[in-house]
């Protein structure tokens, strides 16, 4: 559970129209910052600010990746499985579900923090 200024904080985000997009695109499947950038019609640095705040929160995660000439760059999923709101004792509650990283994940990123 979180607090009230949480609960205005993620409906805000949810309502924004590049979060929101960013959250679906990311759903599927990892996407970059230029990625996102071209799928929801927005600047780069527009997408920047808007992972910055699902972040703050935990929506979206990010894996750093290497592509083919040896560059590294950072791919961004969606965290976020469900957002359940209520009202209870005369105050909005917010409780979060995050999806589950599967172990092939986590061993990757485990193994890419130790290069």
């Amino acid at each position: 559970m979180t607090e009230d200024s949480d609960v205005r904080a993620i409906a805000a985000l949810l309502e924004d129209e590049y979060a929101h997009a960013i959250l679906i695109h990311t759903s599927d499947r990892a996407m970059s910052a230029h990625e996102l950038s071209d799928v929801c019609d927005a600047s780069v640095s527009t997408v920047y600010r808007r992972i910055e705040r699902l972040q703050e929160h935990e929506l979206l995660t990010e894996r750093l990746e290497l592509d083919r000439d040896g560059h590294y760059y950072n791919t961004y999923t969606a965290r976020l499985d469900r957002i359940e709101i209520r009202l209870e004792e005369g105050a909005f509650e917010i409780e979060v579900t995050y999806r589950e990283e599967n172990a092939a994940d986590r061993f990757t990123d485990l193994f890419e923090g130790l290069r």
